[in-house]
């Protein structure tokens, strides 16, 4: 007889857990790659952001049980922000840093004259390069409006700071990376 609790008792938990799984999937495994994206750029390092998405991932179904419902990926991007702000507070003075790089050849570029694809290639980088020199609080905004396509109360939610510090932060970002475009386009350096 206690035997037969037992099992029902290691069923009742099994069980649980495949719903824990089941909904977790569901809910939060499809925003993996604006994890990864926000990660990469706050970290600037893909295989620091591979870490950080991962620690993120972990901490988010340890804590699934605290998701009450809503929108999955503004919870989940609040993870991996904090995460990511642990993990730059911990390796602050640990490593130097690397640049993220990511490929700005695409097969649409490839297919433009070359003059064009030069230029456009100019652009990317520099755009890449004046949003990696924006300090991480006006980047993080920049990458949840512009990257993430999300709304400025989302990105408030993500962040914790009121909406119209969002709009403020995202105004002077837009507002530095056109100065530093810019500067760039004619020859100098910001």
């Amino acid at each position: 007889m206690v035997r037969a609790f037992g099992d029902d008792h290691h069923m009742k938990v099994s069980t649980d857990e495949e719903r824990k799984l089941a909904l977790f999937d569901q809910t939060i495994v499809p925003h993996l790659n604006a994890a990864y994206n926000l990660a990469a750029w706050l970290t600037r390092n893909k295989d620091d952001a591979e870490d950080v998405v991962q620690e993120a991932y972990l901490r988010a179904f340890r804590f699934f049980e605290g998701f009450r419902g809503g929108d999955g990926k503004a919870w989940l991007l609040a993870i991996v922000r904090n995460t990511c702000q642990t993990w730059l507070r911990r390796e602050k003075g640990n490593r130097s840093v690397v640049m993220f790089d990511e490929k700005t050849h695409s097969p649409e570029l490839a297919k433009t004259d070359p003059e064009g694809t030069l230029l456009k290639k100019f652009d990317v980088e520099s755009l890449r390069e004046c949003l990696e020199g924006l300090l991480v609080d006006y980047r993080e905004v920049v990458i949840l409006r512009e990257l993430e396509e999300m709304s400025y109360r989302e990105i408030a939610d993500v962040v914790k700071i009121p909406l119209g510090t969002v709009m403020s932060r995202l105004s002077r970002a837009r507002q530095r990376l056109a100065d530093c475009v810019a500067a760039r386009v004619n020859g100098g350096s910001v």
